[in-house]
């Protein structure tokens, strides 16, 4: 009787009390770790299968730098070097067209100058030929003009201040790898380009002249337009080739050099209004416009998961 009373004593109860909480505390921590442990596993094991059933995972593209950038989220639905500055090539005539309509007001009357026609590449312009700055714009876009390029810049403020004013739009808008040295794009000698910039810069340009321009790039969506000048007509083809395959498509550019490869930005929309912007740089002349494809293809079926 004794002996129960010393084990029921006060000291004794509460010690035995103690064990038991810790007891119990010890066990509740094991089984909290055992159950994260098993979420966590789940979770890795749901994150490996969407990873895997990706319709980007298995996708063989050319192109060293690449974005799919979904301009209503304003992210990235697919990435790859999606930030490494690369060679713009023309390109680079997508900011040269936008500071341009933003220096230029009106429609104002261009006239073709001898000077203008000094960039290599021939898209057909004569010395005195007279085009409203709209035509000349779209003309440009279109047809990859580098005399039309010339042309824009001149008009706006001056060929070297331009190129200032491009690189300072593009800090505004907040292009951290672009970097314009002329207005066309192209290639100063053998290693330095004439712009440079990353896919996902391009994409971020062609979403902010969709939100805040529309009109800007209307032109590239289609694969043949015609304009006059005085008594001359101009059929202009778009350098993009495959822009009909492409399902309603908002813009369109190209661009290629042989230090560029072969570059090329679309914006389309698949649906309940939610642009999507393919940004591929670095692929080779062909495949551009084959990896563009692909992704295009896999945007759609990512969107419909």
């Amino acid at each position: 009787m004794h002996k129960i009373k010393i084990i029921f004593s006060m000291e004794n109860r509460t010690k035995y009390f103690l064990w038991l909480l810790a007891f119990f505390s010890l066990a509740s921590i094991i089984l909290y770790a055992l159950l994260l442990t098993g979420e966590q596993a789940l979770y890795a094991e749901e994150e490996a299968r969407v990873i895997k059933q990706s319709p980007f995972a298995s996708l063989e593209l050319e192109a060293k730098s690449i974005v799919v950038w979904d301009v209503v989220n304003n992210t990235a639905i697919y990435e790859k070097s999606a930030d490494m500055p690369l060679p713009l090539a023309s390109l680079t005539k997508v900011m040269t067209a936008l500071v341009a309509r933003e220096a230029v007001v009106g429609d104002k009357i261009i006239k073709i100058t001898v000077r203008d026609l000094e960039p290599d590449g021939d898209s057909g312009l004569s010395p005195g030929d007279e085009w409203s700055f709209k035509d000349l714009l779209d003309f440009t876009l279109l047809t990859s003009s580098n005399d039309g390029a010339r042309a824009l810049a001149s008009v706006a403020v001056s060929d070297k201040k331009f190129v200032e004013e491009m690189n300072k739009r593009a800090q505004t808008l907040g292009l951290s790898s672009s970097k314009y040295f002329n207005e066309h794009g192209l290639d100063q000698g053998e290693l330095n380009g004439g712009a440079y910039g990353s896919a996902r810069d391009m994409a971020k340009l062609f979403a902010y002249i969709i939100k805040n321009n529309n009109g800007l790039l209307e032109a590239t969506k289609y694969s043949e337009l015609s304009f006059e000048s005085g008594d001359k007509h101009y059929a202009a083809e778009n350098t993009n080739d495959f822009v009909n395959q492409i399902p309603n498509i908002l813009a369109s550019k190209t661009g290629y050099t042989e230090l560029a490869g072969g570059n090329l930005v679309i914006a389309f929309d698949p649906g309940l209004n939610r642009p999507i912007i393919v940004s591929v740089l670095g692929s080779s002349q062909e495949g551009r416009f084959s990896d563009t494809l692909k992704l295009i293809a896999a945007t759609m079926q990512y969107l419909q998961q």
